[in-house]
């Protein structure tokens, strides 16, 4: 049985929300200038600097977005004790983000991602991180920050952008801890780690991702996609399965769907850039999960929200209200079970 809410009811919801995202977290750096003319040196564009900019990348960029829809992100993670460490945390003070559970190691590098444009188009992206595996000091202290978080927390995201922070053994751990405490657990994933996500509560892969994860050529169509996912559901056994498909909308699979999944399009939009909407995506998505949205109003909302960010250049958090107004706009309808 399910019962409908209004958007006012969503935005209160949302705000009694605490969210644990575990994940890798960077810096998105960005270089804006002009070139008229190519260098001398090699066949590439000269960019005469107008502008610097910082910004919170990855698993941050999904507090940022958590933070935004109103809810309160805490972020665990772990960073260079380095200057782009000392940056990313300025960057979190500047943002009234806390730092408490992110740890600094003298044995890695943060990620860092230049990206330089010339007249809003992006001409070279330079990346400096570290990938390898947390070692054993680390993922102790990680494991210790976020066992002591759990009873203060309604979620938990997994970020994964294969830069090491998360492992087998981290997501095994706490997907069982979870479960303890009763808290959903949402992933964002990436390939190395696609197949060791099991029994979590909403897995959300884009079509690469599970072409690359299952070793199949999934395409953006109904049948597809449903053989797809329910080849997921095998190998991992959750509850819920998002596939996000770009220009094409997204595809939504949930045990509570029965067999049958769902091919939501695309709204249309004035693309600018597609940067950091796979965050906005799993903000959104598992926002709505907490809450308690149906499978159907999590997806369509969820769709909305990658959409809207997509017209905005850089990688920025959606605003609550704008997407609020969206869901008025487009009457979509938001559902909730109840017992």
């Amino acid at each position: 049985m399910s019962t409908p809410i209004s958007t006012q009811e969503l935005k209160e919801a949302f705000k009694k929300l605490s969210v644990l995202i575990i994940g890798d977290v960077m810096i998105d750096a960005y270089v804006w200038g002009t070139s008229t003319r190519s260098s001398p040196e090699a066949p590439i564009p000269i960019v005469d600097v107008e502008k610097k900019e910082k910004r919170l990348g990855g698993a941050a960029n999904v507090a940022l977005n958590i933070k935004s829809l109103g809810a309160k992100p805490i972020i665990c993670s772990v960073i260079g004790e380095d200057q782009g460490g000392t940056d990313f945390l300025n960057l979190l003070t500047a943002q009234q983000l806390s730092s408490d559970c992110i740890i600094r190691s003298t044995e890695r590098k943060t990620t860092i991602k230049n990206r330089v444009f010339s007249y809003d188009k992006q001409v070279l992206r330079i990346d400096e991180e570290s990938k390898m595996p947390l070692n054993k000091n680390e993922y102790l202290s990680l494991i210790s920050e976020i066992t002591a978080l759990l009873h203060q927390i309604d979620l938990i995201i997994f970020e994964d952008y294969n830069k090491g922070t998360i492992t087998p053994e981290l997501i095994a751990h706490v997907v069982k801890k979870a479960k303890v405490f009763d808290l959903p657990v949402v992933v964002d994933p990436k390939k190395e780690n696609f197949l060791a996500y099991k029994e979590v509560s909403l897995f959300k892969p884009n079509l690469k991702e599970i072409q690359e994860g299952l070793n199949i050529g999934t395409t953006a169509s109904l049948e597809s996609l449903h053989l797809a996912a329910k080849a997921l559901q095998k190998e991992l056994n959750h509850s819920a399965t998002l596939i996000t498909l770009a220009e094409h909308g997204m595809y939504i699979h949930a045990d509570d769907m029965g067999d049958e999944g769902e091919l939501l399009p695309a709204f249309t939009r004035k693309v600018v850039d597609v940067s950091g909407a796979g965050d906005t995506v799993i903000a959104t998505a598992a926002l709505c999960l907490a809450v308690g949205l149906s499978h159907h109003s999590m997806s369509m909302i969820s769709n909305l929200a990658g959409g809207l960010v997509c017209e905005q250049l850089g990688v920025k958090p959606i605003a609550l209200e704008t997407l609020l107004q969206e869901i008025e706009t487009h009457e979509i309808s938001l559902t909730v079970a109840v017992s």
